[in-house]
Parts: structure tokens; sequence; C-alpha cells
């Protein structure tokens, strides 16, 4: 299901998307009442982020409004995708692009949490980091030459030398002593762990991956997946249970759901 400004979307509106690739989104999980975890999070995001790429304001009341009709008749969990882009943006001219709309899309939402994964660690750094955009060309390449060679997903490595996030996931570590421990580098402020750190104290600091594959346990958060184990990065291995990954799960479980 897809609807643009509230109207359902015809292959002309969202051509220049796939064309261009330019635009921001969000993710968002609603659980089978309809509340999603973090929900004002998501939404200043998409104001933050429509001022960055736009240049314009976002009205998230329309956006709510469009969510609440996305998930009418909805049932179970699902993952909401809010997108926000310019039907009229063009590759020669992206400047002329400045009335941005906004694209809503549903789809089930899996298992929470996923199996663990394995991670292999890659010199990349994503374009804006800050800025969750739609140009995932990157991202999705060195996942994929990941999971060609063998592992389930691809863990960045800046120019430092410095861990930074996932391919769509920031990673947060365990230490020897059981606190939470998250990289400090340029990566998307992610919702998930925003939430995260208002409920379990932590400390951020920078990574090596050397320092990074020492860690007790290692862990992906975003909407979708909630916390998921590593099992590994490259060729060290990680714990796939660990009784710290088990108070995040149910610290960001008990986090109550806003009403769209």
């Amino acid at each position: 299901m897809a609807h643009l400004d509230g109207k359902p979307v015809t292959t002309d509106d969202v051509l220049p998307l796939a064309l261009t690739g330019y635009g921001h989104f969000t993710t968002m999980r609603a659980d089978a009442d309809h509340r999603i975890r973090g929900l004002s999070l998501h939404l200043d995001r998409l104001v933050r982020d429509c001022g960055t790429v736009w240049g314009a304001a976002l009205d998230t009341g329309r956006v709510r409004q469009f969510v609440r009709q996305a998930l009418a008749g909805q049932r179970g969990p699902c993952v909401v995708r809010v997108t926000v882009y310019d039907p009229a943006v063009a590759v020669g001219h992206p400047a002329a692009a400045d009335q941005p709309q906004v694209l809503v899309t549903v789809r089930p939402a899996g298992a929470m949490p996923p199996p663990p994964l394995r991670a292999r660690s890659v010199p990349y750094e994503r374009d804006l980091p800050q800025v969750k955009h739609c140009g995932l060309f990157g991202a999705l390449h060195v996942r994929r030459a990941a999971q060609l060679a063998g592992f389930d997903d691809a863990l960045f490595v800046g120019p430092d030398g410095h861990v930074s996030e996932g391919a769509t996931w920031n990673v947060g570590f365990i230490d020897d002593a059981g606190t939470v421990v998250w990289p400090q580098a340029p990566v998307l402020p992610g919702i998930t762990m925003k939430l995260l750190q208002r409920q379990v104290e932590h400390r951020i600091t920078p990574l090596t991956l050397a320092r990074a594959k020492g860690m007790r346990a290692a862990f992906a958060t975003n909407t979708s997946i909630g916390v998921r184990a590593l099992t590994a990065i490259d060729d060290a291995p990680l714990a796939a249970e660990d009784p710290v990954l088990s108070t995040l799960r149910d610290a960001y479980l008990s986090i109550p759901g806003e009403e769209p």
C-alpha cells in the first residue's frame, strides 16, 4: 500500500524518486495497536531533514494524518516508511525542486528480534550521515559484498579507523564490565539508539576496530529489529546472549508507543 500526500500513488509519481534517489525518509515499526515507539522523534527527524534536504518546512500534523490513513485496516505489527521527496526533482537541476510531498508505504513487520548476525568490517562512510536520505547505493553495495563473502551485513569503519555504524543500523557494544558503549563517530542518529540511551546507562567513545572486536558482546539497533545481537565481526566471535542484551531488549519493549 502506498499513498502520496494521501492519494494513491501512480507510476509517474514515483518515477522521479526511482531515477534520482533524492529524498529522505524515516521508518517506523507500528505495533498491532498501531502505536509507534519514538513517533515524536521520527517526526522531529523528518522536520530536521526536510530543512536540510529541501530547505522547506514540514507539517507534522499532515504526516500523522497520512500515517493514520496508511495504518487503517492493517492487522498485526507493520513497518511504516515515510519518504519526503518532490516529484518535480530532476538530475540536471535539482535546485528547482522545493515542494516536497509525503509518500507513505506499509509492509508487514518481521519477528523481533531477528536471529543474530555476523558482520564484515568495511572501510565506508555514508554521504551526509546525519540525514536518513534515500541515497542507499553505497550502503547496499557493501552489504551485498559482505553477503557474497558469507556474512550477513557490513559494519562501517571510517577513514580514522574508528567503527561507526552498520548499513541500515546503529551498532552498540557491551564491555567486560557490562557497560553499554556506543561509537563516537559520524553516524545516523538512530531513533532506537536514542530511545535506548534514555533508558540505560551508557557511554559514547571512539572505538577502533580492534577494540570493537574485543568487546564482550555487540548489537545492532533500528526500529524494525529492536536489539539484534552480533555474533561476529570478521573472524572475531562475540557472545550471542548476554544479560545486558536482555536488559536492553526489555527496556526497549517497555517504552510505550505513541498514537499517530
